[in-house]
């Protein structure tokens, strides 16, 4: 490739590639010869290269298995939102119960004030007082009747205060419940769009013989390959020499460690994963919670050039943001690819590339 020395991983992916390409059974697939037509006028239609009507399929493939990842980052946000709301409702379930045991207490108090005054004959301590021939007992009471007015006061105020915070506290977690509503829909909503392209997709493969299946498979290593030859004759390689940080490291090494592993939408392991599940969770494993989202990643966390990125940094695919992968060091990633493949390494450059991002800064 004219690039020069490759590192481990490099040379990995793109030895498979090439073999993948130069072992392409290119005439497996040509249009049998015509039989000949009972009449010299008369011809048959040329039939299609078989690689024109796969490609075109690959590229219907790659339109229907986009739209799901891009329905499955809207069900991923709603199901992390869903878990917010859900967790501030609970803690204003708990101001609301501790809200309204004070308001109880403080009742309570009010009514026995009330009871109070009703045992002493329904006169106010002022009148009491006033009544009163002991100008000691006349001074001591004018002291209880201000304490007592300041004290009535005092709860008067407490009460109004706490009831407001409980009508507050109510108004809130009703508003989250409507959030939490609005969150449902739009995430059944996202799960139904998942499973129809899906299912599409699907339908489409099965159509397709196996020699069909198999060719299939070989133009998508093709195309990926011709990706990631392009992007490295670029030279971009010589200048990516960053090196992984501690907690990096701990990312990629978890990362890694999910290689083989079912690729599932909406999951985040440890036995399937979707693309966003797979990094939140390696940088989780490293004590670096991240957004859930490829979407949300690329507008949350620090953006890099790609010539500085190092292992552990995130590349973010496709011009919306819907995929999402961990560059791993020597010109490769690790990805969950999409729906029917597994966590694997691929090539950095395989896929058009929006940008990168940073979490550990």
């Amino acid at each position: 490739m004219g690039t020069g020395k490759r590192g481990l991983i490099t040379t990995a992916v793109t030895v498979v590639c090439a073999v993948t390409v130069l072992a392409a059974p290119g005439t497996a697939f040509a249009s049998p010869a015509p039989t000949p037509s009972a009449s010299p006028t008369r011809t048959a239609a040329p039939t299609p290269p078989p690689d024109k009507h796969l490609e075109a399929v690959r590229a219907k493939l790659d339109k229907l298995y986009h739209d799901a990842a891009v329905a499955t980052d809207v069900y991923n946000a709603a199901e992390e939102k869903a878990r917010k709301q859900s967790a501030e409702i609970v803690e204003l379930a708990k101001e609301i119960v501790k809200s309204q045991k004070k308001l109880d207490g403080l009742k309570d108090r009010a009514g026995a004030a009330a009871r109070q005054q009703y045992r002493t004959g329904g006169l106010p301590p002022e009148t009491q007082f006033l009544l009163s021939d002991d100008p000691q007992h006349f001074l001591d009471g004018a002291g209880r009747v201000l304490q007592g007015q300041r004290a009535t006061r005092g709860l008067i105020g407490e009460l109004t205060r706490t009831q407001q915070d409980l009508e507050q506290y109510a108004s809130d977690a009703s508003a989250q419940w409507q959030k939490l509503e609005a969150g449902r829909k739009a995430k059944a909503a996202a799960k139904k769009k998942i499973k129809r392209q899906i299912a599409a997709a699907q339908k489409l493969e099965s159509r397709l013989a196996k020699k069909q299946k198999e060719r299939l498979a070989e133009l998508e290593r093709e195309a990926a390959y011709q990706a990631q030859t392009a992007w490295l004759d670029t030279g971009i390689l010589k200048e990516i020499n960053g090196k992984a940080t501690g907690l990096g490291k701990k990312a990629v090494t978890y990362a890694t460690a999910q290689l083989g592993k079912p690729y599932e939408w909406g999951a985040e392991g440890p036995k399937t994963y979707d693309c966003s599940g797979l990094t939140s969770q390696a940088w989780a494993s490293a004590g670096r919670p991240i957004p859930r989202t490829s979407q949300e990643q690329w507008k949350q966390l620090e953006h890099v050039d790609i010539k500085d990125m190092r292992p552990g940094d995130l590349i973010i695919y496709f011009h919306d943001a819907s995929h999402v992968a961990m560059y791993v060091g020597d010109g490769a990633i690790v990805h969950a690819p999409r729906p029917g493949r597994t966590v694997t390494v691929a090539g950095a450059g395989s896929m058009p590339i929006l940008g990168v991002v940073r979490p550990d800064e």
